[in-house]
Parts: structure tokens; C-alpha cells; sequence
């Protein structure tokens, strides 16, 4: 059943309007809420509403309480191929829980932020942006860590990461669920702008994973494919930067476990034909971040590599 969330007056007779899907089951209690689309370059978390809303409604009869499915938090910006919302110049992910009587952005955040109220569990799925590309991995608060991290282990995704609690930033919409009582896992997966087909059917066979050992769901589970994650704390991550701008060229793909010392990419000049400088893995660990987009400056982040322990 198709709802609105919220409703706005925009100029020149056009409307704002938030929209969910709400499956229910025969029976059960428990709620399941699948937002995506808060950045509007984000496009991974499309195709994984879609999936979610064939496969429940295929199987309607499998589901035991309730999912509810939000494509678009910015539509305006998915519209636009935008990260933020257009003409506002605010990123959506940075307004939350919102204000009743703020602006049109505070009020939509504050709208979306009461309807997810009081939710069992809330997953906030995210792609990087268009300059970098993830392996599927859940981020989390260490505050939250305790109650979040055996959700999470559950998505089939490699990489959980625990950042510290001063790194996080108050003004999401995982943060102001999680201060409230309503538990928000944020999955970030893939490059901005793209779709990678076989890194949303993962997290959808990890989604319905989930709602098995919550006992929401009694239908078909691609177990086979299930695989947990790795977990660790942010003082353990590796960040490598460019020396030098010019052009990133990589053979490699994020997800994989690289030695020390082992070459990751080089930064060429086109004009010259030479190598200016190469970026080497400072440890042996896991790449879960690697640069996407070529083009990189003195600074850029090229990579993110978990270090594994001695």
C-alpha cells in the first residue's frame, strides 16, 4: 500500500511529496523500515527497494509483520542528479531530526524522522560518491555498537566499521534514530551514480538473512551465499592520499587483501607519458575503499585499508 509521508507546496504548483511502501504480512508486530535515496547520486539503494518490493510481493504469504519501503528521502535531488537537495543547497543527511516549523527541508527531515519513530529496525542504505568506490560495509557508532553490530553481521556484507564516537556526525538520520531508541544500521556499498547489480541482490538476500533470525519471514533464504562480515574499530584504518595530482590508474578492485608494500596504483601525467608517483599499501590488510573516479589532486583520498593485526 502506497502512503505519504509528507506533503509540500513547492512554486509554481508542484508538490515535495515523500512516499513509502507499506507491505504487511498476515501476522506479527515487528517493522521493518528500508530508506535510501537521502543523496540524490546515490543510486544502489533503488534497485535494492525494487528487489525488496518484488520478492515480498511474490512471496506475500512468507512475511510475518510489516516492511515499509522509502526509494526517495531526496527526490528532488535523485530527480536533479543531485547529492543535496537543489535550490536549498543543504545536504539531507545533515538537517536531521529536522524542524515542525523550520523551513521546507527541516520540516520534510522532521516528518520523515516521526514516521520511522518506534520502528524494530531501520536500514539506511547509502552508495559512495562518484569519486569513491566501497565494498558492501556497515558503519556504526561505538556507542551503538553492542546493539547494532549482530544486526548488521547478518546483511551479507564484508565490512563492519566502528568509528569512534567523536567522528560521528549528530545531524543524520541514523544518529537521531539511534539517540532516540529506534535502531538505524547505515550501509554503504558501491560509486555514486552507478548500480552495481550483484551488490544490491547481496544485501537483499542479506535484508530477508535478517528477517529469518528475527522471524520475520519463513520463505526461501539464499543461505549459500551468506558470509560474515569483517568487523573493526576506526583506529585500525589505514588512509592513503595522493602525493601528487595527474591521473589515477588501478588494475585492482576494492575488497581484497593486499600485502605491504604492494603497489595499489600510480598517479601518470598523460602529457609526459611518466610515472609522478606510485600509492603502496603502508600495511598488509583489507582494501574496502579504493579511488573510482581518475582524476585525483595533491591530498586525494585513494584508498582505505583495515590493517590486520601483527
Amino acid at each position: 500500500m502506497i502512503q505519504t509521508v509528507t506533503t509540500t507546496e513547492l512554486p509554481i504548483n508542484e508538490r515535495l511529496s515523500i512516499r513509502k511502501n507499506v507491505i504487511k504480512g498476515s501476522q506479527g508486530n515487528m517493522r521493518l523500515c528500508i530508506v535510501t535515496g537521502t543523496h540524490g547520486d546515490e543510486l544502489e539503494g533503488q534497485m535494492v527497494c525494487y528487489e525488496m518490493a518484488r520478492r515480498l510481493n511474490e512471496s506475500i504469504g512468507s512475511l510475518d509483520g510489516q516492511v515499509e519501503i522509502y526509494p526517495a528521502l531526496n527526490p528532488l535531488g535523485i530527480d536533479t542528479i543531485q547529492r543535496g537537495i537543489p535550490n536549498f543547497d543543504l545536504d539531507m543527511n545533515r538537517i536531521f531530526p529536522g524542524d515542525k516549523n523550520g523551513s521546507v527541508a527541516e520540516q520534510t527531515a522532521y516528518a520523515i524522522i516521526e514516521d520511522l519513530k518506534g520502528a524494530n529496525l531501520v536500514i539506511d542504505i547509502h552508495s559512495s560518491n562518484l569519486y569513491l568506490r566501497e565494498t558492501p560495509q556497515a558503519r556504526i557508532n561505538v556507542n551503538d555498537e553492542e546493539k547494532l553490530v549482530p544486526i548488521a553481521s547478518k546483511l551479507n556484507i564484508d565490512f563492519v566499521w566502528i568509528h569512534d564516537a567523536a567522528t560521528v556526525l549528530e545531524a543524520t538520520l541514523a544518529h537521531s534514530l539511534n539517540s532516540t531508541g529506534t535502531p538505524c544500521v547505515v550501509v554503504e556499498m558501491g560509486v555514486g551514480q552507478r548500480i552495481n547489480h550483484k551488490m544490491c541482490y547481496r544485501l537483499v538476500d542479506g535484508i530477508f538473512n535478517l528477517m529469518r533470525e528475527v522471524g520475520m519471514w519463513t520463505g526461501i533464504v539464499n543461505s549459500a551465499t551468506i558470509t560474515n562480515p569483517i568487523v573493526c574499530k576506526g583506529d585500525r584504518v589505514e588512509f592513503l592520499n595522493a602525493a601528487t595530482s595527474g591521473v589515477f590508474i588501478t588494475e585492482l578492485k576494492c575488497g581484497i587483501v593486499v600485502a605491504k608494500g604492494e603497489e595499489i596504483g600510480q598517479i601518470v601525467e598523460p602529457l609526459t607519458g611518466k610515472i609522478l608517483s606510485r600509492v603502496v599499501s603502508p600495511v598488509e590488510g583489507y582494501l574496502f575503499t579504493i579511488r573510482a573516479y581518475p582524476i585525483v589532486y595533491e591530498g586525494s583520498l585513494m584508498a582505505r585499508i583495515y590493517r590486520h593485526e601483527k
